[in-house]
């Protein structure tokens, strides 16, 4: 909220600058976030350590979690910007990687399936 209001008092003065605080709040709010996913992500591990689930598929699923939120991030910097193509671009680019990286999460339900059919 606070830099919501540096925003608005800014960009009356100089809206070059309105980017920047923008940029500048969504980053301390990613580092506020990131610490709280620290516990998630150690839960996680727990679980999967205690499951006996393939350690592998969870570090793919972090990594597809990572990638959309900081390209959710990136998007939307460049939509405050005015550069909605660039924005586009980026999300389109990002889906292309979540796909070649979960290939093997893929690859692995196929061949599950594969095995319980007759």
């Amino acid at each position: 909220m606070i830099g919501l209001i540096i925003i608005i008092i800014i960009r009356q003065y100089r809206p070059e600058f309105a980017i920047y605080i923008s940029i500048v709040c969504g980053i301390i709010i990613l580092i506020f976030v990131m610490d709280k996913l620290v516990n998630v992500i150690d839960l996680l591990r727990s679980i999967s350590d205690k499951s006996g689930i393939n350690n592998q598929f969870l570090s793919i699923l972090l990594k597809i979690t990572g990638i959309a939120i900081l390209t959710e991030f990136a998007v939307s910097v460049c939509n405050d910007s005015g550069e909605s193509a660039i924005g586009n671009k980026i999300e389109l680019g990002s889906k292309a990687i979540i796909v070649f990286l979960s290939i093997p999460i893929i690859t692995s339900l196929l061949e599950t399936i594969i095995k319980i059919l007759p």
